[in-house]
């Protein structure tokens, strides 16, 4: 009897493996929609509750609110679907799955990478389910279509290299239940320490400074700006510029406890 000789597929590319696990984030949706929850309930709740019931005390109106509010929901509601990014790598690290990718011939960074574009996907719907409800409710930005596009795109952005730092803290504590507290523990004072709901000239003169140079404000200001057609470069910059500074800072660190752990 001849053994028959085949030959050995190629090796998958780093973009095909890194794309192959977003789609891996993607079908995981699809199989369990419930994890849809966060990005589309919530962000409503937000919107309704804060327009209604404060809006007019705020801005006098609950249309005047809106306008203000709307972009500053659109952020938070992205960024706090960042922690699930950490919690995802953690389930699948407790649970054993890591370990097979990491003896997968693929590039070590690919599950870490495509976790973190199929997670992306998440983000656009949570922006699209904002816009949307803003549109029903009378939202009407000036800069047109052109302008949502930007912002949404500009908080993606900063929303992938937020994602690292909470991938990392995925990697160092020890359950998922861990990474979740840990993780709305961080963004949650930063998200209302900022000017998502209110004026910063409202607030007492220190809580202000901090308001001023919190990145979610600024990031806030340049959605605001993009979908008014009034943006400042300047915050766009900062923006993009923080979300390059967390992918620099912990990329490479969350890759490093990834192969360690």
């Amino acid at each position: 009897m001849i053994a028959t000789s085949s030959t050995r597929p190629p090796r998958a590319s780093a973009a095909s493996a890194a794309l192959t696990f977003a789609w891996r984030g993607m079908l995981k949706v699809k199989h369990v929609p419930e994890q849809l929850l966060d990005v589309t309930i919530t962000p409503v709740m937000f919107v309704l509750m804060f327009t209604y019931l404060f809006g007019g005390a705020i801005a006098g109106s609950t249309g005047a609110y809106l306008d203000y509010i709307l972009p500053g929901i659109l952020v938070m509601s992205v960024l706090f679907t960042t922690v699930y990014s950490g919690v995802s790598l953690n389930t699948d690290l407790t649970k054993g799955v890591v370990d097979r990718f990491r003896s997968l011939p693929i590039w070590r960074p690919a599950p870490l990478v495509g976790a973190l574009l199929g997670d992306s996907v998440r983000y656009l719907v949570a922006g699209t389910v904002i816009v949307v409800l803003g549109l029903i409710l009378g939202f009407r930005p000036d800069a047109g279509v052109s302008g949502v596009v930007a912002a949404m795109a500009l908080t993606i952005v900063f929303a992938f290299g937020l994602s690292w730092a909470f991938t990392t803290l995925g990697l160092v504590l020890r359950s998922p239940n861990a990474v979740m507290n840990a993780g709305f523990m961080a963004i949650f004072p930063l998200t209302f320490l900022s000017n998502v709901f209110v004026e910063p000239s409202t607030l007492p003169s220190a809580l202000e400074w901090f308001v001023g140079v919190n990145p979610i404000s600024i990031l806030a200001d340049a959605s605001r700006g993009l979908m008014d057609g009034n943006a400042d470069m300047s915050d766009i910059m900062i923006s993009l510029g923080v979300a390059a500074a967390l992918t620099a800072i912990f990329l490479p660190l969350t890759t490093r406890l990834y192969r360690s752990r």
